[in-house]
């Protein structure tokens, strides 16, 4: 698909449909979030693929929306504190570069014809528990994938006036 289509195209999903999500366009969805960049090529992140199926419940603690948990796929990334680079002033870029690898895995599953929807708002302590990680290991976003059963809504977005300043 080209680039300025695909980013018009996405949109944040919240109704799927209970089809499953083909194992080969979830193999690209992660491909995409493998390759993209993060600061000194560190990839301090791990990717989390959980199949949602009678698994409903548990996974209501991390977020608790119907749509989230019907989703037949949730992807949850996590960072690996003290694995990332930091810049000379301490400034930590792990949670930019999980930021990144969860832009290019939600552009790549639109591209699919799959839909997604950025979670932030989900317990952390309990997406903790119920991926077992370490605690050297933040959990950082998740995303509900599987197919859209809803029509996107016109996105709202602020004019390029309010967003850039030009310094000549």
């Amino acid at each position: 698909m080209e680039f300025q289509k695909l980013i018009r195209q996405r949109y944040s999903v919240r109704a799927y449909k209970n089809t499953p999500v083909e194992a080969q366009k979830l193999d690209r969805i992660l491909e995409a979030a493998r390759l993209a960049p993060t600061a000194v090529n560190r990839q301090p992140f791990r990717l989390f693929v959980i199949k949602t199926s009678g698994r409903q419940e548990e996974l209501r603690r991390i977020y608790n929306k119907d749509w989230f948990v019907n989703a037949p796929v949730i992807i949850g990334i996590c960072y690996l504190r003290g694995k990332g680079w930091a810049r000379k002033d301490g400034k930590d870029f792990g949670g930019i570069d999980t930021a990144i690898v969860m832009d290019h895995l939600i552009l790549a599953a639109t591209d699919e014809g799959l839909g997604t929807c950025w979670i932030g708002a989900f317990d952390p302590e309990a997406a903790r528990e119920f991926l077992e990680l370490p605690e050297d290991m933040e959990p950082v976003v998740f995303t509900p994938v599987g197919y859209p059963d809803i029509e996107p809504k016109e996105k709202r977005r602020k004019p390029l006036d309010e967003l850039v300043t030009y310094l000549e």
